[in-house]
């Protein structure tokens, strides 16, 4: 017997899914504000979502399978993605509820909205940072789509914004998913600076305790 589990997707079956969460840890949470054709807006976490391109500044955010999310960016094109924080965990949380879809998780969950600058999808109040998106593209792998959407504005509470001007880890408290029904917070932030390579065959490697 080795000391490792060897399997395949086919022999984990319905269990690849689970294992693919548990252990890609900790993941970022895209909460997507989104408003339907009939003026419904919709607001829940996604925690497949990434940094795709930085010129134009573009990010991701996946839906496995059609959900309110995805359907309300089909029809209007845009949406808004809020940086949810420790403090929001139960209302994150509560705007998962597979609710009809004549009801905003808004109101299901106690979220204030706030309006965006320049999309139609509101925000949320009391996220601390937004990034409102135009949609540019998706692309389907299986049942779950990748959605594409170009940043056109931010919008950034001051009492998170570090001396340089950029939000502060600490400050902003994200939470993130983990495997199961997990949620994580922040926990300890280490400062590293990349080597430069005429840095590293100077010899001022990076020191290994």
């Amino acid at each position: 017997m080795t000391d490792r589990l060897e399997t395949t997707p086919a022999q984990l079956g319905r269990q690849m899914y689970p294992w693919l969460t548990a252990s890609l840890i900790p993941r970022a949470i895209a909460w997507v504000s989104s408003v339907s054709a009939d003026g419904v807006d919709n607001v829940a976490p996604h925690s497949f979502t990434t940094v795709v391109g930085v010129d134009p500044p573009t990010l991701c955010f996946v839906s496995v399978g059609e959900k309110d999310t995805l359907r309300n960016v089909r029809a209007t094109g845009e949406f808004v993605l809020n940086v949810g924080t420790e403090s929001l965990l139960h209302a994150m949380n509560d705007s998962a509820t597979n609710f009809p879809d004549a009801l905003s998780e808004f109101d299901e969950a106690g979220l204030q909205r706030e309006p965006s600058a320049v999309v139609r999808p509101p925000r949320v109040r009391a996220a601390p940072v937004a990034f409102e998106c135009r949609v540019t593209g998706e692309y389907p792998v299986g049942n779950c789509t990748t959605v594409f959407g170009e940043v056109v504005h931010v919008a950034a509470h001051h009492d998170v914004l570090a001396a340089d001007g950029l939000p502060d880890a600490a400050a902003l408290a994200p939470l993130a998913r983990l495997g199961r029904s997990e949620w994580s917070r922040l926990g300890d932030v280490t400062s590293l600076e990349r080597i430069r390579f005429e840095d590293w065959t100077a010899g001022r490697r990076s020191r290994r305790d």
